[in-house]
């Protein structure tokens, strides 16, 4: 791993797949992401919820059916020690009840440069979050709806 100093942020997620298994769709897009040096993955984990709520680590092995039985094998080796086996536990712990989830550890090579710049300067991170995409598609909505009546007007 880099120099922490000089590393972009890192973000996680926790992806639920409804069905109890994820189809592959979306490995090659993850895949493009690392090839275009967007982002560098740090750690894939993936966790189980069974229908009474036990939770169990799940192996990347175990899961050889994604994208034609070896769709997942590039993520093979992938850790950086930042999540833990107890990081997929309670990761675990808020999915519905008969869900797989991926857990994801990446960082975001794109903003590295202005990172490191930022925190040479004495600059530090004070906030951060994320707009769930249900709010910015609300407030996208608002604004045409807006628009549409000024038009008329």
């Amino acid at each position: 791993m880099n120099e922490p100093r000089d590393m972009g942020p890192v973000d996680y997620l926790v992806v639920e797949f409804a069905d109890g298994e994820p189809t592959g769709e979306g490995l090659p897009l993850l895949v493009d992401l690392v090839d275009r040096g967007i982002i560098r993955i740090l750690d894939l984990g993936f966790v189980r919820r069974a229908r009474d709520g036990a939770v169990e680590v799940v192996e990347l092995t175990d899961l050889t059916d994604l994208a034609g039985g070896d769709g997942l094998d590039v993520f093979h080796g992938v850790a950086s020690g930042l999540l833990a086996r107890d990081d997929l536990h309670d990761a675990g712990t808020v999915l519905a009840p008969d869900t797989l989830a991926a857990v994801l550890v990446y960082e975001n090579l794109w903003a590295a440069p202005l990172a490191a710049a930022l925190r040479r300067n004495g600059a530090q991170l004070v906030a951060g979050g994320r707009i769930p995409v249900e709010v910015l598609a609300a407030s996208v909505d608002a604004v045409d709806a807006v628009d549409a009546v000024d038009a008329v007007h």
